[in-house]
């Protein structure tokens, strides 16, 4: 299958363009092909560990030349919001250190005095502790709000998965009968909105290539993009018996989306 072109192209990262440190297949020609047709190209990701300066570190260091603008991952849009629904806000953040320093960099607050808590930011954490759980409840339970980077149910690694923000933002709402308020990653439409604005491309003529359908697929569909699945990541074909969300293409590789010559790596 050869995808008809589209103006503007969503790439996700992690098992879409590369698999860990490993470009996937085509993605080192697919790029700078798009790019050279005059179509403009964003990469998105739900992961809040690092800052958009890395990810686009690690594609130019694996072969694919990108700036920290074409980037749009959740912590981003997560500082992005904040600036403008609540600049003056003190937040209590459970998440990486990363994270942490981008906020503070952003030059928001933070505390873990309840009183002072205007948000509880739950994040992927492999430190989340009683203790962390102890103070957003009390935040919570003295008016602060729950948002949150992503609702990733887990985040895959080599060999397995992580759990990640879904199993945070579980714990404080069964702790405090709240809910989380707001979603920054995908499918919000707040990250479908933040990649729009970069591309400067209308949704009807944007097409978002991922290999999840509860977050890729869905925030295509819901924001009206062209979808398109690839099977190189953490949906096999037999998910797609009786999906949720049906993307408009399957893919069995990036060699697909483009209508160019484009010789996939081996």
């Amino acid at each position: 299958m050869i995808l008809p072109a589209y103006d503007g192209y969503i790439f996700d990262l992690d098992g879409t363009i590369y698999l860990g440190d490993t470009l996937l297949p085509a993605a080192r020609q697919i790029i700078p092909a798009l790019r050279a047709s005059g179509r403009r190209v964003a990469f998105l990701s739900n992961n809040p560990t690092h800052t958009r300066y890395h990810y686009a570190a690690k594609l130019t260091r694996l072969g694919i030349v990108t700036a920290p603008d074409e980037i749009v991952n959740s912590s981003y849009v997560l500082v992005q919001w904040l600036r403008a629904e609540a600049p003056q806000a003190c937040l209590y953040v459970i998440g990486e250190t990363s994270l942490i320093d981008e906020l503070t960099t952003a030059g928001f607050q933070l505390s873990e005095t309840p009183g002072e808590i205007t948000f509880v930011v739950a994040s992927f954490d492999r430190t989340f502790s009683y203790y962390k759980l102890q103070v957003a409840f009390d935040a919570i339970c003295a008016g602060a709000k729950l948002i949150a980077t992503n609702a990733d149910r887990y985040c895959p690694v080599p060999g397995g998965g992580q759990p990640d923000a879904a199993a945070v933002i579980a714990a404080i709402e069964a702790c405090t009968g709240t809910t989380c308020v707001q979603v920054m990653g995908k499918p919000s439409p707040i990250m479908a909105r933040a990649a729009g604005e970069l591309l400067g491309v209308p949704p009807d003529r944007c097409l978002i290539i991922g290999d999840r359908l509860e977050t890729d697929i869905l925030m295509g569909l819901q924001s009206g993009m062209a979808t398109a699945l690839v099977l190189t990541g953490a949906t096999r074909r037999v998910d797609l018996v009786a999906p949720a969300c049906q993307p408009h293409y399957v893919l069995e590789g990036l060699h697909e989306v483009f209508p160019m010559t484009c010789v996939p790596d081996h």
